[in-house]
């Protein structure tokens, strides 16, 4: 995160009369790799990079608000290849939302001729100095397809920061016990423990006399390197780092404490936690928590890969809750990689829409029905557009409820409610009227996600995607079928009147029924499509009866 300072009023006032149109807030960094910047095998440490990328992301920052500021926290980065001595980085920074008092940077892009880090993120909140008070950050509006994207991605994010704690408790609550591993060495936790300390001087400080944000990452790093290597007695890589969170400045003068443990050992993977501390000449009780950060490491053998871990022997009460916790953010990590790193590219959840490209189709008596498909790749996308005599917030309620949906889609039999992930997020168990190709009826377990807009001119959106539940594994009743992307998304138009467009993505194998059947599949998506219209006006006075009871 970022912090905004306040500019003096003289400053302010010259900025006033400055051209109204800011620069845009894209910044780019190249950085040749010297031996200063590498670890003992002659490649870029990260410690490095993180500095590189936090200068790069403040700089974009400032660009925006128009004045200083600070880095708060940073989202998960993962590292995939190394940089040695001698190559180029490439760090390029721009700010992709700016909401009420923060700042989403995306700073980690750092591609070279031989080799990427991976993707990561940072984002920034705007405080001004000596006051409580926020400053309101003027909007971003993105304008190419890219950028739009990347804006409508940073809402999710943000949402998963805040909501980070809650679910990390929610599964400790469900999953208590972690898996335990047997036949390997066993390492005490207490062996692992490093503490360091570092003086903050003017080099390490930006020209606000706060420490960068860079330089206490790197020094993190270090600390949990040395743990790692005390738990595998060898040299450890760096392989991600979850969401560094900065509590508060430190400044030239203070002593940074850091202190690093490993927190569980996995097959092929250990955490380490780090936090900082900063105080000045005071005694000790006077120590400020400033960060902490949870890191990923590998040791890797000869040929690349990972290599086998050591148990660890957690410390009673606080080590066992920690390993407890290790073991939770593990199993949630992988679902965080997807929407943090934005890798679309790997596992494709939506298509941008260039009606240039694809294929638009009006369907229906005056045309009300507008259809769109786009095939990429292997796979074949189709949005359906119209627009209904119902404001979102009601259309939002009525179709972000699967289990409605059999009132006006005739390929749903029924849909029950699996898990209640959190007050957005649900599993349901649909099964569908269209047999398989084993005529038998075709059954799917689907994350439901509802999304309130965060700005002015966001949709509601509502989104369904396939995942794999082991209390509904497939059954010999039905066929196990998937839906890779589906959804809603729903903007106001008028008071009264809105449009609804429905996406989905279709596998390949639906592919082929496609190219014999467009016109007998056009048809049956307008006639769907239709029945959805009908099911909206019909009961939206019951549903706008319930939102006001909700408002009560």
């Amino acid at each position: 995160m970022f912090a905004r300072k306040k500019a003096p009023s003289r400053l302010r006032s010259g900025m006033a009369s400055a051209a109204p149109r800011r620069p845009g807030t894209e910044v780019q960094m190249s950085q040749l790799v010297l031996p200063c910047h590498s670890n003992h095998r002659g490649e870029l440490g990260a410690g490095q990079l993180l500095k590189w990328m936090d200068t790069a992301a403040c700089l974009s920052a400032e660009r925006h608000a128009g004045c200083p500021c600070v880095t708060a926290s940073m989202d998960d980065i993962y590292f995939e290849h190394t940089i040695s001595v001698g190559q180029v980085v490439n760090i390029k920074a721009k700010v992709n939302r700016a909401f009420n008092s923060s700042m989403e940077v995306p700073g980690a892009r750092a591609p070279c001729p031989w080799g990427r880090w991976g993707p990561g993120g940072l984002a920034g909140a705007a405080l001004p100095p000596a006051c409580c008070l926020q400053v309101k950050l003027k909007p971003l509006s993105p304008q190419t397809e890219e950028e739009k994207i990347e804006h409508s991605i940073a809402a999710e994010r943000r949402r998963m920061r805040l909501a980070h704690k809650d679910t990390l408790k929610d599964l400790l609550a469900r999953c208590p016990q972690p898996e335990t591993r047997e036949g390997s060495a066993v390492v005490p936790a207490a062996e692992t423990r490093v503490e360091s300390v570092e003086l903050v001087l003017p080099p390490h400080a930006n020209h606000q006399g706060n420490a960068f944000g860079g330089q206490i990452m790197a020094w993190m790093e270090n600390v949990a390197t040395i743990a790692a290597s005390r738990l595998c007695r060898a040299h450890p890589t760096l392989s991600a780092i979850e969401m560094f969170h900065f509590r508060g400045p430190s400044h030239v003068g203070d002593r940074v404490l850091l202190k690093a443990i490993v927190n569980n050992a996995f097959k092929n993977s250990m955490e380490v936690g780090v936090c900082a501390e900063a105080y000045g000449q005071e005694p000790a009780p006077s120590r400020r928590h400033i960060n902490s950060a949870f890191m990923t490491f590998v040791v890797l053998d000869e040929q690349g890969r990972p290599r086998a871990l050591p148990r660890l022997q957690p410390e009673p009460q606080d080590g066992e809750r920690r390993y407890r916790e290790a073991s939770a953010r593990q199993k949630i990590r992988l679902d965080r990689k997807y929407i943090v790193s934005c890798r679309q590219s790997e596992v494709p959840l939506s298509v941008p829409w260039d009606q240039n490209s694809g294929r638009q189709s009006q369907l229906g008596p005056c045309q009300r029905v507008r259809m769109y498909t786009l095939e990429e790749d292997q796979f074949l996308s189709f949005r359906m557009e119209i627009t209904v005599r119902i404001t979102a917030a009601q259309a939002f309620s009525l179709l972000s409820d699967p289990r409605r949906r059999h009132e006006w889609d005739g390929h749903y039999a029924t849909a029950e409610l699996v898990q209640q992930v959190d007050e957005d997020d649900a599993i349901y168990h649909v099964v569908s009227r269209t047999p398989s190709p084993e005529n038998k009826p075709q059954d799917f377990v689907i994350l439901a996600s509802r999304r309130k807009p965060c700005d002015k001119g966001d949709p509601y959106v509502v989104a369904f995607r396939s995942v794999t539940l082991p209390t509904h594994p497939p059954t010999n009743t039905f066929t196990r079928s998937e839906t890779l992307c589906s959804g809603f998304c729903i903007w106001p138009e008028t008071e009264e009147t809105s449009k609804v467009a429905y996406y989905n993505q279709a596998t390949p194998a639906y592919l082929n029924y496609v190219t014999t059947n467009i016109a007998g599949l056009s048809s049956n998506f307008y006639a769907t499509f239709v029945a959805c219209e009908k099911f909206l006006l019909k009961n939206k006075d019951e549903d706008e009866l319930i939102l006001r009871l909700r408002d009560l």
